[in-house]
C-alpha cells in the first residue's frame, strides 16, 4: 500500500471530532505518525489515536489549551521526543459564537481570539524550528471558515481571527529558508460541526447557498489536506484554497 506520508509526523489541534478527526485518520492512512491534540474531548482523541493504532499506525492524543503558549511548547516538546521530529502542524482547532456582533461582549471576543488566532500563533511559532529543519517537508495547513474571506453575519469575531491566521500563513510561506510551505484551506458549512437543531432548522435556505446544492461532510476536507502534506503540494504555499461546495469563488 502506497504511503506517501510515512515516517513524517502530523500534529492536528482539535484532531478529536468532525474535521478534525477526519484529517487525523486521513494522514494516518498515508502513513502519518499522529497526534491528536485536543482540549475537552478526551475521550474521542484517545478513541481517534486508538483507532490509528488498531490499523497498524502510529499515533497518540495530547490534552493541551492552544491558546496557552507553555502548554504547546510542552505539546511540541513531547511530540519531538516521541517521534524524533515534526513534519506537519494542522491548525484546525477553533472556537466560535454565532451571534450579531452588537450582541457579542469583549469576553467572547478574547475566547474566540485566543484559539483561533491566538492558538494558530502559539502552535506555528513552537513547531516553527522543528518545521524548518525538515529541509522541504515542513508544512502548516491551517483550516477556517469561508467566512474569513467573504464575511458572514453571526461569526464576526471568528472570521476576523481567522483572517489574520490567512495573512500569518502568507507571511510564513514568505520567511521560510527551508522550503515549508504554509496554507489555509477555507471551508463551506461541514453539517457535522455545526448544530443540529440550527441546520434543520435553516438546511433549506442554506443548501440555496451552495451551487452543488449540499452541505459539507468532514470527509470533503480530508482530500486537500493530505494533498498539501505530501510532496505533491511541495510547490503550493502562501495560498487559501476554498473547499466549499462553491459558496465562496474569490
Amino acid at each position: 500500500m502506497n504511503q506517501p506520508l510515512k515516517g513524517r509526523v502530523a500534529l492536528v489541534t482539535g484532531g478529536a471530532r468532525d474535521v478534525g478527526r477526519a484529517i487525523s485518520l486521513g494522514l494516518a492512512a498515508q502513513g502519518a505518525a499522529v497526534v491528536v491534540n485536543y482540549h475537552r474531548s478526551g475521550t474521542e482523541a484517545e478513541a481517534v489515536a486508538a483507532e490509528i493504532r488498531q490499523a497498524g499506525g502510529q499515533a497518540m492524543a495530547i490534552g493541551c489549551d492552544i491558546s496557552n503558549r507553555q502548554d504547546v511548547q510542552a505539546m511540541v516538546d513531547r511530540t519531538v521526543a516521541q517521534w524524533g521530529g515534526l513534519n506537519i502542524l494542522i491548525n484546525n482547532a477553533g472556537l466560535v459564537y454565532r451571534k450579531r456582533f452588537a450582541e457579542t461582549t469583549p469576553e467572547e471576543w478574547k475566547q474566540q481570539i485566543d484559539v483561533c488566532l491566538y492558538g494558530a500563533l502559539n502552535c506555528s511559532h513552537a513547531a516553527w524550528p522543528h518545521l524548518e529543519a525538515q529541509k522541504g517537508q515542513g508544512r502548516i495547513i491551517s483550516i477556517m471558515g469561508d467566512s474569513s474571506r467573504v464575511g458572514e453575519s453571526g461569526l464576526a469575531i471568528g472570521a476576523a481571527a481567522r483572517a489574520g491566521t490567512i495573512a500569518l500563513m502568507k507571511t510564513l510561506a514568505r520567511e521560510t529558508r527551508s522550503s515549508t510551505t504554509c496554507n489555509s484551506i477555507s471551508l463551506g458549512l461541514i453539517e457535522t460541526a455545526h448544530d443540529p437543531a440550527f441546520i434543520e432548522a435553516n438546511r433549506e435556505r442554506l443548501v440555496k447557498l451552495y451551487p452543488l446544492r449540499r452541505l459539507g461532510q468532514a470527509h470533503d476536507v480530508e482530500p486537500m489536506v493530505t494533498l498539501l502534506a505530501s510532496d505533491q503540494g511541495s510547490w503550493i504555499t502562501g495560498q487559501t484554497l476554498s473547499v466549499s461546495g462553491g459558496y465562496c469563488m474569490v
